[in-house]
């Protein structure tokens, strides 16, 4: 079972979706967006499969699949702080619910790609099913991705996001570990696409924040999960 809570109900709104991927590059970016723009937690998702965990962070349970407002660019943020090995087709058909139920006129996927020549540059990549939005993102200077592995619930929303537009940025990460850097290329891309007037900039100055923050809570979840796990195989065995 699926449950999916919302106080508010916005029209048309651009969907931005952000899970634990390689580098955490897709999270960091959602994170600084909250943290940067006039947010709101608007809502939540839940199903019964998804693991119990969740953190707390400066005295408050941070939910581990929340929705986040923007009125004034009109986004929904889908910010997520638990695994989704497991849980990745439930999360992305309850992302294409939200979308179909709030009318949203795109969907937005911010991905980390692994970057094999170790440079010191970090490039931004893109996807889109709309050509309207393709010409848009080659505008801003990015390139197609050509050739790559989707993995995840952005794989999931790839698949299935039927007549819903659907566009991913992608950006280099140089190692799995929480790649700041990759994220404000995010950032800096997404803010040419949409407008939203977000300097990048901090986030690279804030970097190693953010990026302890999130390691700490997803290193903490995956602690937890490993305890509940061996507890389950204490009781059979």
């Amino acid at each position: 079972m699926v449950k999916i809570t919302l106080t508010k109900h916005p029209k048309n709104p651009v969907i931005i979706e952000s899970t634990p991927g390689f580098g955490l590059v897709g999270t960091i970016a959602a994170e600084f967006l909250i943290d940067h723009l006039d947010t709101e937690m608007i809502g939540e998702i839940w199903f019964e499969k998804m693991p119990a965990i969740t953190a707390i962070h400066e005295e408050s349970v941070v939910q581990p699949l929340g929705l986040f407002y923007n009125k004034k660019y009109n986004i929904i943020i889908v910010h997520a702080i638990t695994g989704t090995q497991g849980i990745e087709w439930r999360l992305g058909s309850a992302i294409l619910e939200v979308a179909k139920k709030l009318k949203a006129k795109e969907i937005i996927c911010l991905e980390g790609v692994g970057n094999p020549s170790l440079t010191t540059t970090t490039d931004a990549f893109f996807y889109s099913s709309n050509p309207a939005k393709k010409k848009i993102l080659q505008k801003i200077g990015i390139n197609p991705l050509k050739e790559g592995i989707i993995m995840g619930v952005t794989s999931a929303l790839l698949l299935k996001h039927d007549e819903i537009p659907l566009s991913c940025i992608f950006a280099e990460a140089s190692s799995n570990m929480p790649d700041s850097k990759a994220a404000a290329k995010i950032i800096e891309t997404l803010d040419k696409y949409l407008g939203l007037k977000v300097d990048y900039k901090p986030l690279l100055q804030q970097a190693a924040k953010f990026e302890e923050k999130l390691k700490g809570i997803l290193s903490k979840s995956e602690e937890a999960q490993k305890l509940q796990e061996k507890k389950k195989l204490s009781y059979v065995g």
